[in-house]
């Protein structure tokens, strides 16, 4: 007898896993690579993105190897589920993704440039997968945290767009969305640059070798 894996589909609101008031850790004060402090508030002049783009582990160390970037924490993010656990994300039950946050720094590193970082490291257009990754929690997405984020994701998904169809790719998929009202709940202790702590762990990102042109080309070229 063959087992058939459901097809992962996003639970609604009333579907979701309850979750709980107050989270069951403690997230830690530094970060292990860049040094500076997990969770705010941040040094004045410092600006937030919010990215998913697969498991949360190799995306994660991308953005901390970026001139620039300030500090970097994973946790989950998008879906319903208050305080969510790492096992009840990957049940599919939150509607959460396994999201990056990155602090940095924009007179260094432009949110144009970590879109292209974004961009490259992943395949958005695999829908609820990422390569072997699959679930909803594995989607790509992006959450913006201004209206000027808002204009430049959507400005860089037309410009990657373009190339990625003259490569024979489909559709980005990628959920882009206000930040606001999408509260990120930061994962467990472990989780926090997993690659730094286990160099040799698993890390799935892989991207589709096909260049973004931000910074290179005008969305309309």
């Amino acid at each position: 007898m063959f087992l058939h894996r459901r097809t992962p589909q996003l639970p609604t609101p009333e579907e979701a896993l309850r979750g709980r008031a107050t989270p069951e850790f403690t997230v830690p004060s530094r970060h292990t690579v860049l040094g500076n402090a997990l969770l705010g508030p941040y040094p004045e002049g410092l600006e937030v993105a919010d990215f998913a783009m697969g498991c949360f582990w190799g995306a994660e160390r991308k953005f901390w190897e970026t001139d620039g970037v300030w500090t970097t924490l994973v946790g989950y993010q998008g879906g319903y589920t208050e305080n969510p656990a790492y096992e009840e994300v990957c049940s599919g039950l939150t509607g959460h993704t396994e999201a990056v946050r990155v602090v940095y720094d924009p007179k260094t590193v432009t949110y144009a440039q970590l879109l292209k970082v974004f961009w490259e490291s992943h395949d958005p257009t695999q829908g609820f997968r990422q390569g072997n990754d699959v679930g909803t929690q594995y989607r790509s997405a992006v959450y913006t945290h201004s209206p000027e984020q808002a204009a430049a994701v959507a400005a860089s998904r037309e410009a990657y767009q373009k190339v990625l169809t003259g490569s024979g790719y489909g559709e980005i998929s990628t959920e882009i969305l206000p930040a606001e009202g999408r509260t990120f709940w930061p994962a467990e202790p472990a989780h926090q640059q997993y690659l730094d702590k286990n160099p040799a762990g698993y890390c799935g990102i892989g991207g589709t070798g096909v260049s973004c042109p931000i910074g290179v080309a005008p969305a309309g070229s």
